[in-house]
């Protein structure tokens, strides 16, 4: 079987030509109502789970509920006085001063939620690692490891890219004729990641920068002039957690990629409604624990905006290493989750098919481990649900793969998998059970410092 050549049209071809995407919807309700961020309780919907003995308890030494609620300001310009905006102002300091200037290494964090748990990365993919600067390196806090498969030509977006790691990396991955850009509303993490463009561009041996790194909010990101459905793909690496209004990330997100284009993402989630102790933690805000979304409902804001079923792709458990916070966490917990949200184009109903992996995605000639329920080896025939089959035609992924119906007679093949009638693993605190369970086989002597990297 000859796999086609990939071209620049991988990353940019016939997917990427639908309409505009529908406007920003109104924002979500605030705590008075529910949680902020939270997506609009279905009517007869059973209540939320919330943790009883926290919800109950005062924010003893924390700030005003108020201050806290808005780390961003919201997209929509109606509604909102002077005295809210004068909060927006306050908490934006409050971030970037935790971030600029507070933290000066991972390992001033007091929670595990922006160290990445190590795992195998192909070769590839560390290679690009170890050639990100040091300084850059040293000042990198992601909660995982968002560099997906398939990037060459491709262009990127990093929403809250701090000092630029996960871009230089990327940047050599999707090759000088790809793109990536960076935003970040830290100014001081702007500087440390232009600092190094040079740097980079010159080991890397390209003529011509392929990385730009913007200062901006990314819920905003028309503001900084990026257009619509100018992306192949969109990362963020422990940031939306930041934004209460997680709607009105994913609505942008949504808006500035191209049709068949992905938003791969690692942040944290919590088992529970957070109650108002852990809301209005300063520091544990600064962590990306006190906005975490309830993971259920990062399904509901997909599917009201328009993007396919969230993959689960990978999931740990997050500690913390701090007894007053553990104290104010209580029985709430928390997982640091990568997830895959797709924008297909609006085609006809989906169906069941069976398709085969043709191999030859760089790092990943033998084996694609799609997502935590789908691996495809190369040449074996899987059935796969109409969802996943409509992705896999409608994406960058679609010359890597033979797709036919179910029943029709496919090439000879090394071996054969049908749909099993297994559920689905969509709860990351389930995968991170499992995962959990093997950590005592990694050595925790790993190479990368924070990232976590064990060779493949």
């Amino acid at each position: 079987m000859t796999r086609p050549s990939r071209s620049r049209a991988a990353c940019g071809g016939r997917w990427a030509t639908a309409g505009r995407p529908p406007a920003a919807g109104a924002r979500l309700a605030s705590r008075q109502v529910q949680r902020p961020g939270a997506p609009g309780a279905a009517p007869g919907s059973p209540p939320r789970r919330t943790s009883g003995r926290l919800a109950r308890g005062g924010a003893s030494g924390a700030r005003s509920l108020g201050s806290w609620l808005q780390v961003y300001p919201n997209l929509e310009s109606g509604g909102r006085g002077d005295m809210a905006a004068s909060r927006d102002a306050e908490i934006w300091k409050d971030v970037q001063t935790y971030y600029g200037q507070v933290l000066k290494k991972s390992g001033d964090l007091q929670t595990s939620a922006c160290v990445t748990t190590a795992r195998l990365v192909p070769r590839h993919i560390q290679e690009a690692l170890r050639n990100v600067h040091e300084e850059v390196t040293l000042r990198y806090y992601g909660c995982g490891l968002v560099i997906p498969e398939c990037l060459e030509n491709c262009w990127i977006l990093d929403l809250g890219s701090g000092s630029g790691r996960d871009c230089y990396a990327l940047s050599q991955l999707v090759g000088e004729t790809g793109h990536v850009t960076g935003i970040d509303m830290t100014e001081s993490q702007v500087e440390v990641a232009k600092k190094y463009i040079e740097y980079h561009m010159e080991k890397y041996g390209f003529q011509t920068p392929n990385v730009t790194f913007l200062h901006g909010y990314i819920e905003k990101l028309e503001e900084i002039g990026i257009k619509d459905e100018s992306y192949d793909i969109v990362i963020s690496n422990c940031v939306i957690n930041l934004v209460p209004d997680k709607q009105a990330v994913l609505q942008e997100v949504y808006r500035v990629l191209k049709h068949g284009g992905e938003l791969y993402f690692s942040d944290v989630y919590a088992s529970l409604e957070l109650p108002e102790e852990i809301r209005t933690h300063k520091i544990l805000w600064g962590e990306c624990l006190g906005g975490a979304l309830y993971w259920k409902d990062l399904a509901v804001l997909a599917q009201k905006i328009g993007f396919c079923p969230p993959r689960l792709v990978t999931a740990n458990l997050i500690t913390v290493q701090n007894k007053e916070l553990e104290r104010v966490i209580g029985d709430c917990r928390f997982v640091s989750a990568t997830f895959r949200l797709f924008k297909l184009p609006k085609t006809g109903p989906a169906e069941r098919c069976q398709v085969i992996y043709n191999g030859g995605i760089t790092g990943h000639e033998k084996e694609l481990i799609f997502d935590a329920n789908f691996t495809f080896k190369e040449g074996e025939i899987i059935e796969v649900d109409k969802e996943t089959a409509a992705i896999l035609k409608n994406s960058r992924f679609a010359q890597d793969f033979l797709i036919r119906p179910i029943g029709e007679t496919l090439p000879t093949c090394s071996g054969c998998s049908a749909l099993e009638s297994k559920g689905i693993i969509t709860d990351p605190f389930t995968l991170a059970g499992q995962s959990d369970s093997m950590k005592s086989r990694c050595s925790p002597d790993v190479a990368g410092g924070c990232c976590g990297i064990t060779y493949s």
